[in-house]
């Protein structure tokens, strides 16, 4: 591998892993731009680290769930790969233009897991950021600079595979013009930083609008001429406890009305999974089992939504692992 002599040490010559969990962003509660830092554009897609090992490809979500089946385009690509062994971190996504779109991305889906059967005219892109691993070594412990070097030899770009640059006249200007134009915001990376599990105090999150998941712990009633359901009811946990969040009944098509509602009532019990005090009158309660992805004005002074509107499913995200973000 083309690389300083100081950094050749820091290679590991390893038998390739299987699973390696991904390195996650923090909420920012200030954003900066200082030299150190990278800044890389945020995707409206689904994590997705890629396993090559010979012909044998593996596409897993955040919470390892394969993805191969859902977009064969990817994995066929990712199989024509030169390198014998590689694992690749990245973002599938959906494009409207020059932006990416989770909500046509959910075009691609059925209950919020991929399938060729669905929005087979979406065109899909994987954009990917990162390498741990190539041809028998471990890249991990090479700082972020030296890794998007590697990067962008070790792999052929063509569609859907595409290399995600980062943005070097990101600033508080650009940040404010890419929010104008509805996109997602921005991910900070310090350039010395190394890959590791888990949330990283080292990939910040700057994000345009406000929008995380939430678990669906109930649904009400249509009214007038709504059918499947009125809205449905959001939590987040606080240790073990679903807390709750609010309604959401804005953001649903027709056909995810009927097909939600469908999921949701074999689901049902009958008994609030929340662990707060709420009215029962109308409501269904189900199974805390699905993830919504929810995008909002602002949290209210008694912990509520404002202005929620549903933005999709999330399959890639165990309802466990859904907290109240903060800074």
């Amino acid at each position: 591998m083309d690389l300083p002599e100081d950094l050749r040490g820091k290679l590991i010559k390893t038998p390739q892993p299987r699973w390696v969990s991904p390195m996650l962003a923090t909420l920012a509660g200030k954003r900066f731009f200082e030299p150190g830092w990278i800044c890389e554009p945020k995707l409206d897609g689904i994590r997705c680290l890629a396993f090559k090992r010979g012909g044998d490809i593996n596409m897993y979500s955040r919470n390892r769930n394969l993805l191969n089946e859902g977009y064969p385009e990817i994995e066929t690509a990712l199989r024509g790969q030169a390198a014998d062994a590689l694992i690749l971190d990245g973002e599938i996504a959906a494009c409207e233009g020059d932006r990416t779109s989770f909500s046509l991305l959910q075009g691609r889906s059925h209950g919020g897991n991929p399938s060729t059967s669905h929005g087979a005219g979406i065109v899909i892109r994987y954009y990917v950021f990162d390498i741990l691993y190539v041809e028998g070594y471990d890249v991990t412990q090479l700082p972020l600079a030296a890794r998007k070097r590697l990067l962008e030899k070790a792999v052929s770009y063509t569609d859907p595979i595409r290399f995600l640059s980062h943005i070097p006249e990101a600033d508080e200007a650009y940040f404010e013009e890419i929010c104008g134009k509805g996109r997602e915001g921005l991910i900070a990376k310090r350039v010395a930083s190394l890959y590791v599990s888990g949330r990283s105090p080292d990939w910040l999150k700057f994000k345009c609008v406000r929008e995380q998941e939430f678990v669906i712990g109930g649904y009400t009633e249509p009214r007038g001429t709504r059918t499947g359901f009125g809205a449905l009811l959001l939590g987040y946990y606080e240790g073990k406890k679903l807390r709750y969040a609010g309604k959401v009944g804005t953001g649903f098509s027709e056909s995810m009305l009927e097909s939600l509602h469908a999921s949701l009532s074999r689901m049902e019990q009958e008994s609030s999974p929340f662990g707060d005090d709420l009215d029962q009158r109308g409501v269904h309660w189900v199974r805390p089992e699905l993830v919504a992805r929810v995008g909002f004005a602002e949290w209210t002074r008694d912990g509520r939504l404002r202005h929620p509107r549903f933005l999709g499913l999330r399959s890639d995200k165990e309802p466990g692992e859904v907290v109240r973000e903060s800074a």
